[in-house]
């Protein structure tokens, strides 16, 4: 049975940051990762790259920065008022840390969530790019199941 449109693919695979070679996530045998195909959640890059492939296919590919999770946005990294995350008069210290990730909501409503970049005097400076953002991605595995 091959991947397509409306089929779960089981697949192992490693993924790297394609131009320094560093390991941003990889599966294990006990614990391969399962996609399901067509319905609009996979980068439409990854998704066309495994699509016709079978049990057992290896592949090895190249996703560029333009169609994985775009280049890094700088409007997308902005300080935030220290005073946003205060509660009852207080700022909760361990949560305000260089590296911690924070669910907000904007004006509208929607959800975001930002890095902590940087905790100035009276502003933390947020990042709310996806974490791959700005990355050219490389998928190395193979395909263990198609269902």
């Amino acid at each position: 049975m091959k991947i397509e449109s409306g089929k779960t693919a089981i697949v192992q695979y490693k993924l790297l940051n394609a131009d320094n070679g560093d390991i941003i996530e990889s599966t294990t045998d006990e614990h391969p990762a399962k996609f399901t195909f067509g319905n609009q959640q996979l980068i439409p890059d990854f998704e066309k790259n495994l699509t016709g492939l079978s049990a057992g296919d290896e592949f090895d590919f190249v996703i560029d920065v333009n169609n994985a999770y775009g280049p890094v946005d700088t409007y997308a990294i902005f300080d935030i008022p220290l005073d946003t995350f205060e509660v009852d008069g207080k700022v909760d210290e361990k949560m305000i840390q260089v590296g911690n990730i924070i669910p907000m909501t904007d004006n509208e409503g929607n959800k975001h969530l930002g890095k902590i970049m940087k905790v100035q005097e009276k502003a933390v400076t947020m990042n709310f790019n996806h974490p791959l953002a700005g990355q050219n991605l490389h998928f190395i595995g193979k395909i263990v199941e198609v269902k």
